[in-house]
């Protein structure tokens, strides 16, 4: 039997494609058996379709059926097909007696009456579709379609709030619901569906239906990339088999193929024999808080789930959802640093700031213990403007500004927690763990354990505040002090490395730059830090490992879990395994380890350029905006190495000004590391790029620094369609003449310079005492020389000259994403930057 939806295929449906749809059944039942088509089996099929009655019509036909017939439930069932294309088989017809009311509707002989004969055969037609809808089956088979609730149109929607509360979620599982009817007594249903009903909190109810009133017999979980053709890590399925049929100690079958990484090699390890199958009760899964089919688990897992939860010692409670991110978060290195407030104030003490933004923390990447603070909110007058925007969600605001543990909402491997510190927003991607346990409760949440626990609540990318509320509390063990004392070394540790680059709001001064690892050489200088770094990481391991080996013993999860941890999960910065991954031999490793540290080394010579640093004060001095060189000697008044005075920084491919970025950082080199060794240095620095100083700043360095500060540069570069000119800012220090400064301070300049250069060439390409390789030369530079005067003049004309005419305001407090742009085709374009983001 099979029943045809247009709402599966999107597409209109009619009896012939149900033919169609029925012969291809038997060509696949042929190809199965020889002799199907001698078996005498008949295709029965029913297309849905709409149908709909006038209140007229309605009323016509109960006068001339009569009441006793045309009962409440027939009046119901003839309006629940209204919309058949649009709830398909999801539809529970009302009528019961369907087969009864058609007969007796029948021996009316309703349809010889020409007036009644149309409403007559609708009426037919939606009793044959409810008929079809109210069978029972032996067998139940459907891979059905996936529909988050915000895909669905606004009737579905409510549909499914009325007829599917429990599996409302997503389509798949109202049809995992809606097949449970389909099927008889001790019948079965085989399904392929999304994963996400086995774990999600928003299919508990269904879950707890089908283990309390059915029993899966058997389960492959494919996970992701099971289908090489759609969706790899975004759609993880799994198929399994239901009875209907009460049976809390039966032993289900599973198979867990969630590891294996294609298609190809599930299909693989399903058909072998040495696959492991995992034999779990109802009555088992039940005893773990939500329900989760998490079959995988042994023995100690199911103890350690009688424990209390997490729950009981602390709230886990989601962050502040501004619903408008670019209008109220920014990184904290694009505005003002007068206008953050950087004390670490209580909720009480906030409403007496008068500053505008405050440290705000919204997820990040995978990194456990400290990190990830790079944001800020506009929170002034305690948020007064994000509240009356009437489109924020501002759970437990009591709670914001208490330090806590949170984590990353969203997350595609391990779970990691770290702190969030005291005077910091929550954000929604941040939620967080409010404990007066802070230290033990970070140490478990980073443990082998929790993250078992977790995957077994929720392996899905999404890690809710209730799937932290309800794994097992820790045990209280005489090693507790020792789990606090390690992670007080491990948040420090993280703390400090985070610390140790510039976009932290804590950053003082590079690594290098740091007495204790000064030597007389900058390659002695890195070894020096290269073997600190190695020594932390290895103690930050032990550390993890001493952490994971307690918590295993505690729960007895010997034969599950082992304490291990491998070198790229340590989530140091300074950890090459975790900043570049495994797949990385050591030699390549170590280079770009060594090439990142040279080119930060640079990223802070022209932060010391621009006067944001100086070396002679930690921590940032110009960062507000509109500031000069004259603020900067208040600070520092006798600098050992002097900011530019004009705020640009010229990068071109040659020695075209004296106080270009390549002369400036050359002096900045001798000053840092002396003269002795300046060409062994320099020279030191350029093997770590792989190429000379000059063709990295004019190539790779404005690269580099957009990839630092994740789209949202502080150093904005102005540069000419093909390259050829190009002069470095910082925003902080921009003015509205600073775009006159540049066209007649350097581009005009530059322009002059190059038609003296091209005099002198073409001079060089006639004159009787130079070569034939002399003049070839000249005049092959020459041709390059005219295309750059050519696209300078361009630049000049169409785009630098009116900019500068119209003296561009900028606001720090707008972000880059919208200054930036006002400069148009003058700066040098940041692929993204104006797309819309997730």
């Amino acid at each position: 039997q099979l029943i045809l939806e247009n709402n599966l295929f999107g597409v209109e449906i009619d009896e012939r494609a149900g033919e169609l749809a029925a012969f291809a059944l038997f060509m696949k039942a042929r190809e199965k058996d020889r002799r199907f088509f001698r078996r005498g089996v008949q295709p029965n099929v029913c297309v849905l379709k709409n149908v709909h009655f006038t209140p007229e019509e309605i009323a016509t036909y109960m006068d001339a059926v009569g009441q006793d017939l045309f009962t409440l439930d027939l009046r119901e069932t003839l309006h629940q097909f209204e919309e058949a294309d649009n709830f398909g088989s999801l539809i529970r017809p009302v009528l019961k007696d369907i087969d009864y009311v058609r007969r007796a509707l029948e021996e009316k002989n309703i349809g010889n009456n020409w007036i009644l004969h149309e409403t007559h055969q609708k009426v037919l037609c939606v009793l044959k579709q409810a008929e079809y809808l109210s069978q029972q089956y032996h067998v139940v088979i459907a891979n059905p379609p996936y529909m988050g609730g915000g895909g669905m149109n606004k009737r579905l929607k409510v549909f499914s709030q009325n007829f599917y509360p429990d599996s409302r979620a997503d389509l798949f599982a109202m049809f995992i619901e809606r097949n449970t009817d389909f099927a008889q007594s001790c019948g079965v249903i085989a399904m392929i569906t999304m994963q996400s009903w086995m774990f999600l909190s928003s299919f508990e109810n269904l879950r707890a239906k089908i283990l309390n009133n059915d029993g899966i017999l058997s389960m492959a979980h494919l996970g992701a990339r099971a289908f090489d053709s759609i969706g790899g890590e975004l759609v993880s399925t799994t198929a399994f088999i239901i009875k209907k049929a009460k049976a809390q100690e039966y032993m289900g079958s599973y198979i867990r193929l969630t590891d294996e990484k294609s298609e190809a090699e599930k299909n693989i390890a399903l058909r072998s024999k040495q696959i492991t199958s995992f034999l779990v009760s109802a009555a088992e899964l039940k005893k773990i808080p939500g329900c989760p089919i998490a079959y995988w688990i042994g023995e100690a897992g199911y103890r350690a789930f009688s424990l209390l939860p997490m729950s009981e010692i602390g709230v886990t409670r989601r962050g502040l959802q501004t619903g408008n991110k670019d209008e109220y978060i920014r990184n904290w290195f694009e505005c003002e640093i007068g206008a953050i407030e950087w004390r670490m104030l209580d909720k009480e003490d906030v409403a007496q700031s008068n500053a505008k933004w405050y440290k705000f923390n919204n997820g990040g990447n995978f990194r456990k213990w400290y990190g990830n603070l790079d944001l800020v909110v506009n929170w002034s007058n305690d948020g007064e403007k994000i509240k009356k925007s009437g489109k924020a969600i501002i759970p437990s605001e009591a709670l914001y500004f208490k330090p806590a543990v949170c984590w990353a909402r969203l997350t595609t491997g391990n779970n990691a927690f770290r702190i969030h510190p005291h005077g910091v927003v929550p954000g929604d991607l941040s939620p967080c763990f409010y404990s007066h346990e802070i230290n033990i409760s970070m140490a478990y949440f980073n443990s082998k354990c929790a993250n078992y626990f977790l995957n077994v609540i929720n392996p899905t990318i999404t890690k809710t505040v209730g799937d932290v509320a309800r794994i097992p509390n820790f045990p209280r063990t005489n090693k507790n002090d020792r789990i606090v004392v390690n992670t007080k070394k491990l948040v420090s540790t993280h703390k400090r490395d985070w610390n140790s680059y510039e976009t932290s709001w804590d950053f003082t001064s590079l690594p290098l730059m740091q007495p204790i690892y000064r030597k007389p050489t900058l390659k002695g200088t890195y070894q020096k830090i290269r073997y600190y770094w190695k020594e932390i990481n290895l103690e930050i391991q032990q550390l993890e490992e001493e952490n994971n080996r307690i918590f295993i013993e505690a729960y007895g999860l010997q034969d599950e879990l082992t304490p291990e941890v491998p070198l790229n999960e340590i989530t140091l910065t300074c950890n090459p395994y975790y900043r570049y991954g495994n797949n990385k031999s050591e030699e390549e490793l170590e280079a770009l380890l060594l090439a990142d540290t040279m080119k930060e080394f640079l990223s802070y010579a022209v932060g010391c350029m621009f006067g944001r640093y100086s070396l002679d004060k930690p921590g940032l001095i110009l960062a507000n905006q509109g500031e000069t060189v004259a603020e900067y000697l208040a600070q520092v008044p006798e600098p050992s190495f002097a900011p530019d005075e004009d705020n640009v920084l010229p990068i071109l491919d040659g020695e075209w000004f004296s106080d270009d970025i390549v002369g400036r950082f050359r002096e900045f080199l001798r000053v840092t590391f002396g003269d002795e060794h300046y060409e062994e240095n320099m020279a030191f620095i350029e093997q770590a790029l792989g190429k000379d100083i000059r063709k990295y700043f004019l190539k790779d360095f404005y690269n580099d620094h957009v990839k630092r500060y994740k789209k949202r540069p502080i150093y904005w570069l102005f540069s000419s369609p093909k390259g050829s000119f190009n002069a470095l800012i910082y925003m902080h220090r921009y003015r509205p003449d600073t775009a006159s400064v540049i066209l007649n301070g350097y581009l005009r300049d530059f322009r002059a310079k190059l038609a003296a250069r091209k005099g002198n060439l073409e001079h060089r390409s006639i004159s009787a005492s130079s070569s034939q390789k002399e003049k070839a030369q000249a005049i092959k530079e020459l041709e390059k020389l005219g295309r750059i005067i050519e696209e300078i003049d361009d630049y000049e004309r169409d785009v630098l000259y009116p900019l500068a005419v119209r003296r561009v305001e900028i606001d720090l407090d707008d972000g880059v994403k919208k200054n930036y742009p006002k400069f148009g085709q003058a700066l040098k374009k940041i692929p993204g930057l104006e797309e819309k983001e997730e």
